[in-house]
C-alpha cells in the first residue's frame, strides 16, 4: 500500500501489532514474548534470508514503541504519524519533538568527557538480541570499528539511584558515572567500548518497569488498630501510617518515588504491600480474649 502526499509517494509502514503478531489488548508480557520469538526467528545471525535483517529491524522498531507506555499510547492514538516529523501529529509536533529522542547521555568532567552513552531505546537492533538471548559475539560494530563489551555488576540501589564506579578497561583504571534508572541487561555505549549492566537481585526491593515494590509484614493488632511504621525506600527510610482496619495485601502507593526513567520519561511509583502476620502460637488467655472479641 502507498500514500500520495502532493507529488510524493510514501510507502506505509506495517502495523506494529501485526509485525509482532499480537492484538492491541496484549499485555506487556505478551508483547515481550512475541518479540522474543520474532527476533529469534529473523535475527541475521540465525536467519540467512536476504530480507532477514530488514524484518529484524522492523520487529525491533515495533517492540521499541509497544514496550514503552508513553510511546505505545501515542501510537495507539496517532499511529505512525506520532513519530513522523512530516505528519504534524500532536498538534503540529511529533512524539519525539515533544518528548525528546531515545536517551543519549553525554559525560563531562571525567576521563570520558564528550563520550556518548546510549541507554535502552534499542537504537541498535542487534543490542537487544544479546540482552534477551545472550549473543555469542564479544563486541559490536560501530562505524566500522569493533567495540569490546565489558560487564559491570551493580547493586539494585546503585542502578536505581545512579553511582560512580571505578573499573579497569584494557589495563587502565577509569571512573564511570552510571546515571539513575539503568536496568539489568542494558548497555552503555562509549566511543571506545560497550559496558553491559548486570544488576544484582535485592532482598527487599523488586522492580517492574520503573515501579518498585517492597513487602512489609505487620502484626494483627497493627492492622486492626492502625499504627505508624518505618519502611525502607530507595533513598531514606520513611514513616508510613497504617490505617485502622487495614486488610491483608493492601498496597500503599507513593507516587513518583520509584525509579527515574533512563530515557527521561518521568519517574515510577513506589508500592508498599502489607502482609498481616497471623499468630500461630497463642496463650490460653489470648485465645479467650479473641473469642470474646468475636472478630
Amino acid at each position: 500500500m502507498v500514500r500520495l502526499y502532493n507529488d510524493r509517494i510514501d510507502f506505509m509502514k506495517k502495523d506494529f501489532y501485526e509485525l509482532l503478531g499480537v492484538p492491541k489488548t496484549a499485555t506487556k508480557e505478551e508483547i515481550k514474548s512475541a518479540y522474543r520469538k520474532s527476533a529469534l526467528k529473523f535475527h541475521p545471525d540465525k536467519n540467512k534470508a536476504p530480507d532477514a535483517e530488514d524484518k529484524f529491524k522492523e520487529i525491533n522498531e515495533a517492540y521499541e514503541v509497544l514496550s514503552n507506555d508513553q510511546k505505545k499510547s501515542a501510537y495507539d492514538k496517532f499511529g505512525h504519524a506520532a513519530f513522523d516529523p512530516s505528519s504534524g501529529g500532536f498538534g503540529g509536533h511529533t512524539y519525539t519533538q515533544q518528548n525528546g529522542p531515545n536517551f543519549t547521555y553525554t559525560q563531562s568532567g571525567n576521563p570520558f568527557s564528550g563520550a556518548d552513552f546510549d541507554f535502552g531505546g534499542f537504537s541498535n537492533p542487534f543490542d537487544i538480541f544479546e540482552q534477551f538471548f545472550g549473543g555469542s559475539f564479544s563486541g559490536q560494530q560501530s562505524q566500522g570499528k569493533r567495540l569490546e563489551t565489558y560487564k559491570i555488576s551493580l547493586s539494585f540501589l546503585e542502578a536505581a539511584n545512579g553511582c560512580q564506579k571505578e573499573v579497569s578497561i584494557a589495563g587502565r583504571k577509569k571512573t564511570l558515572k552510571i546515571p539513575a534508572g539503568v536496568d539489568d541487561g542494558q548497555k552503555i555505549r562509549f566511543s571506545e567500548f560497550i559496558l553491559y549492566i548486570d544488576v544484582q537481585p535485592d532482598k527487599i526491593f523488586k522492580r517492574e518497569g520503573n515501579d518498585v515494590f517492597v513487602n512489609v509484614n505487620i502484626k494483627l493488632n497493627q492492622a486492626i488498630f492502625g499504627d505508624t511504621i518505618e519502611v525502607s525506600t530507595l533513598k531514606d527510610p520513611l514513616k508510613v501510617r497504617i490505617k485502622p482496619g487495614t486488610q491483608p495485601n493492601t498496597l500503599i502507593r507513593l507516587k513518583g518515588q520509584g525509579v527515574k526513567d533512563v530515557n527521561g520519561y518521568g519517574q515510577g511509583d513506589f508500592y508498599i504491600r502489607l502482609f498481616v502476620e497471623i499468630p500461630t502460637k497463642l496463650t490460653s488467655r489470648q485465645k479467650d480474649l479473641l473469642k470474646q472479641l468475636d472478630l
